[in-house]
């Protein structure tokens, strides 16, 4: 928990209900995230089957239209077995961009059938560049950068995760 503590360093010195913080949508609007303190989301472990070894990540997950839209703004430091999980309920086209994200992200978009459909490796940070999955996609894993590429992750590889336990 201690890497979490180094994690959530911005976050942590919200209060429990959260804070509000206005992003920029366009130049004629903005629109309003809550954020909220990542030891408040559900955690579970991840692991995705990579050429015969399973790599196993501790990910929060992004449960609901806020955490989704947070995802990880503001972390920044994001240790090698840790990252984010957003679910997609029914599967849909992703689409991400970096704002407010100041670490480099490898993002893996799982097909519904669970396996890796496309990889985007090291996303720019601060970027307001579209990443789109292309497809729709049943979840998005967010880890470091580079971290892909240094498992040996590829398209193909099945990802499986189970629901965080109740609490």
């Amino acid at each position: 928990m201690l890497n979490s503590a180094r994690i959530i360093r911005f976050l942590s010195a919200l209060p429990a209900a959260g804070a509000v913080l206005v992003l920029g949508i366009g130049s004629a609007s903005a629109q309003p995230v809550r954020l909220e303190n990542l030891a408040h989301f559900p955690r579970t472990t991840l692991t995705i089957e990579a050429d015969g070894h399973a790599c196993r990540f501790r990910v929060w997950i992004a449960d609901t239209p806020d955490r989704q839209a947070q995802g990880l703004m503001f972390v920044r430091d994001l240790p090698p077995t840790e990252g984010m999980l957003f679910p997609m309920h029914p599967p849909q086209v992703a689409k991400f961009w970096m704002e407010n994200t100041y670490i480099p992200l490898d993002m893996l978009f799982v097909a519904p059938d669970g396996r890796i459909e496309k990889i985007v490796a090291n996303a720019k940070p601060f970027s307001l560049m579209t990443i789109s999955s292309g497809v729709p996609v049943e979840a998005v894993v967010e880890i470091g950068g580079g971290e892909a590429r240094k498992l040996g992750l590829a398209v193909g590889q099945r990802v499986r995760w189970n629901p965080p336990a109740a609490g």
